[in-house]
């Protein structure tokens, strides 16, 4: 099946599989590879994507069910050389420990900020 989508700001068109997940499509079918599959169950976040702005477990979720959604993953939120401030900041404070898990607590943390979770480290932790 074909679907159209504007990944990391670029307007893209696929052929998938119905049975294919997100987070496979981006990886096998797009080559985009710092969305990681982790667990494969949604459970770890390894793969955590932005929909139309809200994070997901791209594990989760069928790539065709995203036609006309605006996509972003890790390989949107910066470049080596213009990195987003969350990513600046997991290097500076040394936060991406093996590496493995770490693009999809970026896209989680940077989700975090924009949701109305109330400005408290203790409203953060709940």
């Amino acid at each position: 099946m074909g679907i159209a989508l504007s990944l990391n700001g670029k307007p893209v068109h696929v052929e998938v599989d119905p049975r294919t997940t997100l987070l496979d499509a981006l990886r096998e079918v797009l080559s985009l590879t710092g969305t990681k599959k982790g667990c494969d169950h949604g459970q770890c976040g390894a793969c955590t994507v932005h929909v139309n702005g809200r994070r997901i477990n791209s594990c989760l979720t069928l790539a065709i069910m995203h036609d006309g959604d605006d996509i972003t993953t890790i390989e949107g939120l910066g470049d080596p050389s213009n990195l987003h401030p969350m990513q600046a900041s997991f290097v500076e404070h040394d936060g991406y420990q093996c590496g493995y898990c770490t693009s999809g607590q970026i896209m989680s943390a940077v989700a975090l900020l924009k949701e109305p979770c109330g400005p408290s480290d203790a409203d953060v932790k709940d």
